[in-house]
């Protein structure tokens, strides 16, 4: 019996439903074709905040809790945080390789990674926080459970970036995901911060005097001394790390549900017409793109001007700053602050353009990065200067993810036959931006290590000084610089990126035409 009579135009097909009885049947209209809900958008930003969570509390704390807890030498330290972050670069291209080979279950092509990384993912987290009763094999202990959990994260987090190319076909709608997604990632930075924080914060073990310090009187220290603090040592330093590793387990597990539950893959967004191709193959498509390589690079070195800031500042202000007991409280003003203008910067890169939302949200906190280092050390100026900065801040969360599908919608128009690599674009940028990362962790470790870096000292010589401003200020506006003459070459503007997504809906309407035309001849033969 023909199923296909009617002919009705492509476009009005999706909306009808054929019928052996009277031919063609109208039927309720389904949502608008790449149309995403209020509701799928929110569980989609909700899986972001994993990532940042975990990504905040180590970046913030995992230098000082190596070096002050744990009790690790600074230049072993500075291994276990260059190998871990270097580990974690090289995984992701080799995850999103994999990711971009991977077929389509009945769940999608990327919710099974996620899914199954996830409980192994928690477990190394929790044992990275986890002071082992052994001396000898503590370096080992925090590289193997470092190394194990980075790459758990990132077969979560790849496929999670990907994602974005799956959930729509629009790109408006793309855009508006991304901006849910980035202002719950930053919130997932507020809580990453406030649960690490707060809850280290009430049992912060006390400094051990040194040098001059011994001949200061308690009231110099205050609370930061042995005596002042009886009752808090450093056996319950270390269980409020474990409680605030198990509060991020917890939370990070239940994000991963709402994410599977909430969200839906659309498989007919990418259309893989290529054979499979190695994996060096694909890093010579990628890479050979002019405006993701440019794109990548300039992000590369402002992410790393902000890595180093993250990295460093928790150091920065108990030491510099002299702000040892309210440095969390600081840390959580910068994030909380990036949280309220995240909606700020979505409104701007629509209204202006996403070039000009770089230049504007980045540059925008050299003076802040000028100001907290040339100014008397004070408590209510520092906060000030830090909500200030947790405005950029929110612009470097946002930018990125916002321009990446730009680059990948671009890629698509110049080469129309090779589909289905959006993973490898999203891995290649988290690659270069962690292994960027890691480098610095690394070489700033070790040049406090240089400096003379005394562990759980109530002070530092004025080398570690200098060493944390240049590490906080001076280092991440010369990478600003570099990365925004780098963004000056970038191609894809407005009129650019308007025509490429034209040109897109175009070729997907002619691919919807040529299926309702072929499902049509299909059902006159039978």
């Amino acid at each position: 019996m023909a199923r296909g009579e009617g002919g009705e135009q492509s476009s009005n097909a999706s909306l009808l439903h054929k019928s052996p009885s009277n031919g063609v049947k109208p039927v309720a209209k389904p949502e608008k074709r790449g149309h995403l809900s209020v509701c799928s958008k929110l569980c989609y930003a909700v899986g972001g905040a994993p990532y940042q969570i975990t990504g905040c509390a180590l970046g913030f704390f995992l230098q000082i809790y190596l070096l002050d807890v744990a009790l690790v030498d600074p230049f072993y330290a500075s291994i276990i945080l260059f190998v871990g972050r270097a580990w974690d670069a090289i995984t992701d291209p080799t995850v999103g390789f994999l990711v971009s080979r991977s077929p389509w279950t009945r769940f999608g092509k990327m919710m099974p990674w996620i899914v199954l990384s996830t409980p192994l993912a928690v477990v190394c987290y929790f044992l990275i926080w986890y002071v082992p009763p052994i001396d000898q094999g503590k370096i080992i202990w925090y590289l193997i459970f470092y190394c194990l959990f980075q790459t758990l994260q990132t077969c979560f987090h790849v496929p999670y970036s990907a994602l974005t190319m799956f959930i729509s076909s629009e790109q408006k709608e793309r855009d508006s995901a991304t901006a849910y997604r980035m202002t719950v990632e930053v919130l997932g930075t507020v809580i990453g911060t406030g649960i690490q924080g707060q809850i280290v914060g009430l049992a912060n073990a006390p400094c051990i005097p040194v040098g001059n310090d011994l001949n200061s009187s308690s009231q110099d220290f205050g609370p930061e001394v042995n005596i002042s603090q009886p009752h808090i040592s450093l056996e319950h330093t270390r269980q409020a790390y474990m409680i605030a590793s198990g509060v991020i387990c917890a939370i990070y597990v239940l994000c991963a549900v709402t994410l599977f539950c909430g969200v839906k893959e659309r498989k007919d967004t990418t259309r893989v017409r290529t054979e499979p191709m190695s994996f060096f193959q694909g890093i010579r498509l990628v890479m050979g793109h002019g405006p993701y390589a440019k794109l990548v690079m300039g992000f590369l070195f402002t992410s790393l001007a902000f890595m180093l800031l993250e990295g460093n500042f928790a150091l920065f202000c108990c030491y510099t700053l002299g702000f040892r007991d309210d440095f969390q409280n600081i840390l959580l003003v910068i994030m909380f602050s990036a949280t309220l203008t995240i909606p700020f910067w979505q409104w701007f890169l629509t209204r202006f353009g996403k070039k000009t939302a770089v230049y504007c949200g980045t540059t925008s906190v050299i003076p802040f990065l000028i100001g907290v280092v040339l100014l008397k050390s004070n408590l209510i100026v520092t906060y000030i200067i830090s909500f200030a900065a947790g405005v950029s801040i929110a612009a470097a969360f946002l930018l990125p993810w916002s321009m990446l599908p730009d680059v990948v919608d671009d890629f698509k128009v110049h080469n129309p036959e090779a589909q289905g690599h959006e993973a490898i674009f999203y891995s290649f940028y988290v690659f270069f931006t962690k292994f960027a990362s890691g480098v610095s962790l690394g070489i700033s470790t070790l040049s406090l290590d240089f400096a003379g870096y005394v562990t759980r000292g109530c002070s530092q010589p004025i080398e570690v000084d200098i060493t944390l401003k240049v590490l906080v200020s001076a280092a991440p506006i010369f990478l600003i610089i570099i990365g925004l003459i780098i963004f000056i070459t970038y191609p894809i503007n407005e009129e650019r990126r308007q025509g490429n997504r034209k040109l897109l809906n175009e070729q997907q309407g002619n691919e919807l035409d040529s299926e309702a035309d072929s499902t049509e001849t299909d059902g006159s033969v039978v």
